[in-house]
């Protein structure tokens, strides 16, 4: 059976999912810094190509309507996530072969951002569905806190490790770190499996019917409706700046080194790890809806201290990783709180398509920012665009003020997800075993909803 509340210490499915995790994300932050970091130190592209290659990341997002509707109707959630896995791993050795070979060209950077994209949105969309079948409602948060822990612990080691390595290896050869953590999450995923709800008919209704129905589900469900119009609004914002202007902007406007710009992300990022680890205490102490509005507004507006970093060498390093460990405490509080929120609401059967719906407007504006932010920081400059990111970010806490989420004490208050009339969902008594004995297993990139 399923771990019970406080007990997911001993549930070794979950021990073993969160493992794997915990390595992807290193290796995300490694690339992180070090795609960047090809883009300008190798390939010597500009601030607006910089934002192209962040965009790319993101521009399949655009196709996760569609893609969320295909998920819920294939069977073996976990299959899709290592598929996917392995991959992006492929993917990311090419970066590190083309530069042995000194072969390495933009072009090719763009490709590999784009397609390791699209198959993250595949990863995404299984995602849900499967974290939710692993752990009790009641245990959502503790999960969440939990993978959200080892997220903000890659934040804090992901850096320093990447300008380490890439001062040592040069950047592309870094990536390489990237790709052998994806093959350790598929290792570890493997065994970990879960009953999950019969997948859509695949002779039933066509895609574009069921992506539909994820859509109008999150447009007339009053949480799904302001939690997206708010993650879409500081999505949007915050990508005007994104990692790689900040990059950038450590680079040739602050004259930090690689290490150095590492070293100030990660002592900045132990702000995630506190975010994490108190994200439910907080949320407990003052309700769930406010925790999730108070992570709004401290999420984005720590860009605006960037205009403060000048003077010595250690004073703009210092600067820099304080707006980040706001920043990081902020983007916790948001999401460890939002993540399970949105699981609580959404029903078995359309998990997929809510994921996909969702993702295609709250990601897919992520593109849009950062092309947005490449010209605004050319037209104005990096120190202003960092501004124009904070306030327009923090605004986004409007969409919560007139929803039911700042009502929302815990997740005790929300009823179990009722399918929604005239939506294609299957039935939930008949499930399909992903393993020969067909014990209950488990699982969640960091959150689905994750800003960043």
């Amino acid at each position: 059976m399923k771990a019970g509340p406080g007990s997911l210490w001993r549930d070794r499915r979950f021990l073993r999912f969160w493992a794997g995790q915990t390595v992807s994300q290193c290796g995300d932050r490694v690339s992180d810094l070090a795609l960047p970091l090809v883009a300008v130190g190798t390939l010597h592209a500009s601030a607006a190509e910089v934002a192209w290659l962040t965009a790319l990341v993101w521009v399949p997002n655009l196709l996760g309507l569609f893609l969320g509707a295909w998920v819920d109707r294939r069977p073996g959630k976990r299959r899709l996530m290592i598929g996917t896995d392995l991959v992006r791993a492929a993917l990311l050795l090419t970066l590190p072969v083309a530069a042995l070979l000194d072969a390495l060209t933009l072009g090719q950077l763009y490709a590999v951002a784009a397609l390791s994209g699209a198959a993250a949105v595949v990863f995404g969309s299984a995602y849900q569905s499967f974290f939710a079948h692993l752990v009790p409602q009641t245990s959502y948060l503790d999960a969440n806190s939990k993978l959200a822990a080892s997220r903000s612990v890659s934040f804090v080691a992901g850096p320093a490790l990447g300008g380490g390595l890439v001062q040592l290896l040069t950047a592309p050869l870094a990536v390489a770190a990237d790709s052998l953590s994806f093959l350790a999450s598929a290792l570890l995923l493997r065994p970990v499996r879960v009953d999950e709800p019969a997948p859509a008919d695949p002779d039933g209704p066509s895609l574009p019917r069921l992506a539909r129905e994820g859509l109008d589900f999150v447009l007339r469900q009053p949480v799904l409706r302001a939690s997206l119009g708010c993650s879409a609004t500081v999505n949007f914002f915050t990508f005007l700046t994104g990692t790689g202007l900040l990059v950038l902007f450590a680079d040739r406007e602050l004259g930090l080194s690689p290490a150095a710009t590492g070293l100030a992300f990660g002592a900045g990022a132990l702000g995630a790890l506190l975010g994490a680890v108190t994200a439910p205490a907080l949320s407990r102490r003052i309700g769930l809806g406010r925790s999730i509005a108070v992570g709004a507004v401290l999420f984005p507006a720590p860009l605006a201290l960037l205009w403060a970093a000048q003077g010595p060498l250690l004073a703009r390093a210092a600067v820099l990783a304080a707006a980040w460990f706001l920043s990081c405490f902020g983007v916790m509080i948001f999401d460890v709180n939002l993540n399970s929120l949105d699981t609580a609401v959404t029903p078995d059967g359309l998990r997929g398509r809510v994921i996909g719906a969702y993702s295609t407007v709250n990601y897919g504006v992520r593109p849009l920012g950062a092309l947005a932010g490449g010209g605004l920081a050319t037209a104005v400059g990096l120190r202003a665009a960092f501004t124009v990111a904070a306030v327009g970010g923090a605004l986004s806490v409007l969409w919560l003020l007139r929803s039911p989420i700042p009502a929302i004490r815990d997740l005790d208050d929300i009823p179990r997800p009722e399918r929604p009339a005239g939506a294609t969902v299957p039935e939930p008594a008949p499930v399909t075993r992903s393993g020969p004995d067909g014990a209950r297993r488990h699982a969640p990139p960091a959150g689905p909803r994750s800003p960043r």
